[in-house]
């Protein structure tokens, strides 16, 4: 299984910053020493033109030349810096490379990612640009220009932070192409929710069996209302119990539940799926760490599973193909 890292674009950050940055450094390091069956690529980057399927072009220029406001700048939470630029494109290309990888692969994941605050026109809550509706507007680009006559790439979100993606809310509203699922704390951050086209705001101290039938509903509602073609899943570390900004009450083995309900559903349905870490904010980093390594373990077992699934459909299709030369030939002997 590949996934895409970006790591050693570290934005510098003042002394106490609460953003855990190490933790992507330590992610890969755990993932190169236990999980020696994922394939390990650098990030490419996303160009302006990419960014710009989703991002106001004055908003990306602000953002890559440094003019954005002071104010912009403390909605976002980081300092400015050419390395925080760099990282913001090298997490979104991530997300980019992921699902283009999924197609082929069946799953993919971006060490990175799930920076689902960032608006079209503005960022918040430590992210800059929107990995998720970038890779998603990319995809079905890409997907048209290959089927022109056929309809449109349907992406489904799966938003599993424990805070509303209210950017991607806000870009895919009324766009009957992407689908937006949430799982989020109701009291918690971002205290003005944007619509998602399926909110389920979770009360604090969720406990693991709350939280899976919540997910379970959400994702039979998602498969009546919606035909995905791809999934871009954010399996944020931050519903877990030890997260010091979560508020909710979910265990290791719930975090874990929660991964399969998410990759056999895709397994299922046959929907390809990139996924990406979003948030985790453990009052110790090693239970984020923890959490995030679980989804590692999770995706690759799952990713095992879709290549049985294609090998024993290959099977299949070369029997079928064989019976029915066979019985060409033998009507043809008649």
């Amino acid at each position: 299984m590949k996934a895409f890292y970006s790591d050693h674009f570290v934005l510098p950050l003042p002394e106490g910053h609460r953003f855990p940055m190490a933790k992507y450094g330590q992610l890969k390091g755990l993932i190169r020493s236990e999980l020696s069956a994922i394939n390990l690529l650098e990030a490419p980057r996303a160009s302006d033109g990419e960014l710009a399927l989703v991002h106001h072009p004055a908003y990306i220029s602000a953002v890559v030349s440094g003019a954005i406001s002071a104010a912009g700048m403390r909605e976002i939470g980081f300092p400015w810096s050419s390395a925080m630029v760099e990282r913001s494109r090298r997490s979104t290309g991530a997300t980019i490379a992921a699902a283009r990888i999924a197609f082929q692969e069946g799953i993919c994941g971006n060490l990175a990612g799930g920076t689902h605050h960032a608006y079209a026109g503005q960022g918040g809550g430590f992210c800059v640009f929107n990995d998720a509706a970038v890779a998603a507007r990319l995809m079905q680009a890409e997907w048209t220009r290959k089927n022109p006559v056929s309809k449109p790439l349907g992406v489904l979100i799966i938003d599993l932070d424990v805070h509303q993606g209210n950017g991607t809310a806000s870009i895919f509203q009324n766009d009957p192409t992407v689908f937006t699922l949430s799982l989020h704390g109701a009291k918690n951050y971002p205290f003005r929710k944007e619509t998602s086209d399926l909110d389920v705001p979770l009360a604090d101290g969720c406990s693991d069996a709350d939280y899976l039938a919540s997910l379970d509903d959400a994702l039979s509602i998602a498969c009546t209302r919606f035909d995905p073609g791809l999934a871009i899943y954010l399996a944020g570390a931050d519903p877990h119990e030890g997260d010091r900004l979560g508020r909710l009450g979910l265990s290791y083995d719930g975090l874990i539940a929660r991964d399969q309900r998410v990759f056999d559903w895709c397994l299922h349905k046959k929907i390809p799926v990139a996924f990406v870490m979003a948030g985790g904010y453990g009052h110790n980093i090693k239970t984020t760490l923890e959490v995030q390594m679980n989804t590692y373990r999770t995706a690759l077992e799952y990713w095992h599973k879709w290549k049985s699934s294609v090998e024993i459909e290959m099977q299949t299709d070369s029997r079928t193909h064989n019976n029915r030369h066979n019985k060409s030939l033998a009507d043809d002997y008649k």
